[in-house]
């Protein structure tokens, strides 16, 4: 293209469209991010992100993910007081109503709030002088070549503004989330309509902020009883920037937490483990509990298509939605990042089929395939239980049981949960053999932690119950 400058836009400036950007701003000579939020310089919840308001994971394959794309930011998150642990090791985990033996696996967690995390991969991929916003602006649709064959720029309006208008880009990515209009963009253009598989798991899930005026911690990070067919009903709580504890606890299949202060604290009282419900007798809630609807997961099969137009790729959840129990969503972002820079690194411009192919293969497909496993174990959730899926639900929840007694096996099953191995590195015949061996010892003695008080509901927000 001799001197002409290359340009590459997002299309949305939230997570995933950040990680893209950074990536991106390796092998184009501008990188403009496009969304309909005022982003710089924001550290509260946005309204285009509505789940910021809740517990949002990065494993600890994204955690090393986000560093290999901003060498540093994980101290420098550190720093600015985020807490952190090791997610087998410092992390109060419970499955099947059991507490697991913790032992240290090398998986660092980063324990910031969505808009602390998100704030800080903002300022970062700002920092490069070819990256830029264009906020406050409404994404209307593509442009392309007059055969279609190729995607040309995006068409855009500003917020107050009557007039459209035209960006031109030599590649566009969409990163927009699951309301992506990828797919009707392309039936349009005359590409066949993308495959989406679906899946009905009916989470609802509530969240609040806390002050704690007694630590229930001591070493740990945060404690989390994880639902199961037996009980439906899991929660996360986790210390968090700003000296504050953030709950998200949810059910599925429509048994959802209250959002009333009395019938949440009497909802948690239902876990498999008190010691949430016994810690809030020593909390002051810092906001009211807000909730959040999430019906089904969602995936695209973009590789499977048969052609697609050059200039266009889509990442993060406009790909594939994972239950947000699972924590999968932002690692799994960031690793389509990492697969975008190996379609730049040659700087010639990326070939779409191939990127989805190796973005299905090497990055969704182990996650999606073992959350579909764990989901399917719930009887209401309704899908194909094939003998195979019967029989890894049979030793997943043997490593479950397994985990309640050999921290070993915790370390194992962790490492594969937080995406750092893939899910086969279960199967070895070293742990499986662990695993079954541990299925016959009885478990270990604990000295019970005790149930709680009664816990009065506030007179008003900001006053501590007692």
């Amino acid at each position: 293209m001799g001197d002409q400058k290359t340009r590459a836009v997002v299309l949305g400036g939230s997570i995933a469209g950040l990680f893209a950007a950074r990536v991106l701003a390796d092998s184009y000579d501008e990188v403009l991010i496009v969304d309909r939020d005022t982003l710089v310089g924001v550290d509260t919840v946005r309204r285009g992100c509505p789940q910021g308001r809740h517990i949002n994971g990065l494993l600890a394959r994204g955690q090393e993910a986000m560093e290999e794309l901003y060498p540093g930011i994980t101290e420098e998150l550190f720093a600015d007081g985020v807490p952190t642990g090791d997610l087998a090791g410092n992390v109060r985990w419970y499955f099947r109503g059991r507490p697991v033996v913790q032992e240290k696996a090398g998986l660092v967690c980063v324990a910031a709030s969505r808009p602390m995390l998100e704030r800080h991969v903002r300022e970062r991929t700002q920092a490069f002088s070819n990256v830029s916003f264009a906020e406050r602006h409404d994404i209307l649709g593509l442009t392309a070549t007059p055969d279609n064959s190729r995607i040309t720029g995006v068409r855009v309006q500003r917020a107050g503004s009557e007039h459209e208008e035209d960006i031109t880009a030599d590649l566009v990515v969409d990163a927009t989330g699951r309301g992506s209009r990828t797919p009707l963009w392309l039936t349009a253009l005359g590409y066949p309509e993308v495959q989406e598989d679906r899946k009905r798991i009916g989470l609802g899930y509530v969240t609040q902020h806390y002050r704690l005026t007694r630590d229930p911690y001591g070493d740990d990070l945060s404690i989390n009883p994880v639902a199961s067919p037996e009980l439906p009903r899991g929660a996360i709580f986790t210390k968090t920037d700003g000296d504050r504890v953030e709950l998200t606890t949810y059910g599925i299949l429509g048994d959802h937490p209250p959002t009333d202060q009395q019938g949440l604290y009497d909802w948690l009282g239902t876990l498999s483990t008190q010691d949430i419900r016994k810690a809030l007798e020593h909390a002051e809630p810092l906001d009211e509990p807000v909730a959040f609807r999430f019906p089904t997961t969602l995936r695209r099969r973009y590789e499977s298509m048969s052609r697609l137009p050059d200039g266009l790729l889509v990442t993060g959840d406009a790909v594939c939605c994972f239950n947000p129990v699972y924590a999968q969503g932002m690692t799994v972002a960031a690793l389509a990042a990492l697969t975008m820079r190996d379609h730049l690194h040659t700087g010639a411009a990326p070939q779409p089929l191939q990127y989805f192919r190796d973005l299905a293969d090497d990055v969704i497909d182990p996650p999606w395939d073992m959350t579909h496993v764990v989901d399917l174990g719930f009887e209401g959730v309704e899908g194909d239980r094939t003998p195979a899926i019967r029989a890894q639900q049979l030793y997943l929840k043997s490593v479950q049981v397994a985990s309640a007694k050999d921290g070993v096996v915790t370390a194992s099953y962790m490492r594969a949960a937080g995406m750092v191995d893939r899910p086969e590195s279960l199967m070895r015949p070293a742990l499986v053999l662990r695993v079954l061996w541990n299925l016959l010892r009885p478990y270990p003695r604990r000295v019970p932690r005790g149930r709680p008080a009664s816990i009065p509901t506030p007179a008003r927000r900001g006053v501590t119950a007692r």
